[in-house]
């Protein structure tokens, strides 16, 4: 749910380079990882079936200062967790730039703060298993997760800095702090649809959530 829409050039080159070169190496790193381990394929399917949804969603906009959207990034995290999780978002991404739905230069960094709501929501979820009921474990996975996301946001827009701003640093994260708190209100909702999806899943396919 956490994403810079900003087109290419906002971002400094060097910075755009960085988290696009850390993104590609967390890639490999996962592509190396499923290689190791028979993937079965209705686990395949569910990672594709994973990605339409998610780009699906991410291109509706919700009409609240200027938009803000759902990506149900910890749905994936839960379903797929980190490596997986981490190739379908990246191909989410590539095909959100591809649609103007943010820069390319942005794919790196846009996939390094979904990474991060991916992971959270993959741990809480396990973390929480045999303490709470489905439901509260999804919605808080969710929420939990999109709060680490937008905190990265923030993390990569302060120390990347905007080009030609002379804001920086304390006054740059004063400026874009509205950014995490749209955010977060919508993350309530998207919260609540991860819990009844997780919690009916429980019921009907525990086996999808590794129960």
């Amino acid at each position: 749910m956490a994403h810079i829409h900003f087109p290419d050039g906002v971002l400094p080159i060097q910075w755009v380079l960085f988290w696009w070169l850390l993104a590609l190496a967390l890639l490999v790193v996962a592509l190396i990882a499923t290689r190791k381990h028979t993937i079965p394929i209705q686990r395949l399917a569910i990672a594709g079936m994973l990605a339409a949804v998610s780009f699906a969603v991410f291109q509706i906009d919700i009409p609240l200062a200027g938009g803000v959207h759902m990506n149900l990034t910890p749905l994936i995290g839960i379903l797929a967790g980190p490596g997986i999780g981490l190739l379908i978002i990246f191909i989410v991404n590539l095909l959100s730039a591809a649609v103007g739905h943010g820069g390319w230069g942005l794919v790196g960094a846009n996939t390094l703060v979904n990474l991060s709501e991916i992971t959270v929501a993959f741990y809480v979820f396990r973390m929480t298993r045999g303490r709470l009921e489905m439901f509260a474990r999804g919605a808080i996975a969710a929420i939990l997760g999109l709060l680490v996301g937008n905190v990265a946001l923030l993390a990569v827009l302060v120390i990347s800095g905007i080009q030609g701003s002379e804001l920086h640093g304390v006054a740059l994260l004063a400026y874009l702090i509205q950014i995490p708190i749209l955010n977060l209100i919508v993350a309530v909702p998207e919260a609540i649809i991860t819990g009844f999806v997780v919690d009916y899943l429980g019921k009907v396919r525990p086996d999808l959530l590794g129960e």
